[in-house]
């Protein structure tokens, strides 16, 4: 190894992209991340939850502790991307707002599709490569988070599809066959 080349550590203590405020560019999805595209939260106030589906969320079942089991979960969409532009590829995190544009469901709904079609996560991401993009990139709200946060996305494709209808369409072939 070149003592010049940097390393992995020094590489991702390295910001990607510096913005004070928000910022829309142009850009190509690279890839997804289809490992862990949504994660749970209480239906009533939003605060995470664990992934165990017994769990209530304890603010809501001690702020409303007349009738705590009216306190539900759902999902929420939380996906890093890999994106470039013409002069950079950086991973970015888009939550459920604008991967609701992406997606053209909600994460819940997302979620019981991949039940029930194992790899739809991953040809998802496949479907979402390549597509051009305007997305409005902010700093996250988190001091501690590592990726600039997509506020807002627009397909630039005039044929675009969201990604849950290309794969109920794929589905359906495939069970056709």
């Amino acid at each position: 190894m070149n003592s010049e080349e940097p390393t992995n550590q020094q590489t991702r203590k390295r910001p990607l992209m510096e913005i004070d405020k928000p910022t829309t560019i142009m850009c190509t999805v690279v890839a997804v991340d289809h490992t862990n595209l949504c994660y749970r939260v209480c239906s009533v106030c939003e605060k995470t939850l664990p992934e165990n589906p017994t769990s209530v969320c304890k603010y809501c079942s001690f702020s409303n502790s007349f009738n705590p089991s009216t306190s539900g979960s759902k999902r929420l969409f939380r996906v890093l991307m890999s994106i470039a532009t013409d002069t950079k590829v950086f991973v970015v995190i888009m939550f459920d707002r604008a991967a609701k544009v992406l997606f053209g469901c909600s994460a819940d709904e997302f979620f019981d599709f991949a039940k029930t079609h194992p790899y739809a996560a991953m040809t998802a991401g496949r479907a979402l490569e390549g597509e051009m993009l305007t997305v409005t990139l902010s700093k996250p709200k988190n001091g501690n988070a590592q990726h600039l946060r997509v506020v807002s996305v627009v397909p630039l494709r005039s044929g675009f599809q969201p990604a849950i209808e290309t794969l109920k369409e794929l589905y359906r072939v495939r069970g056709g066959s």
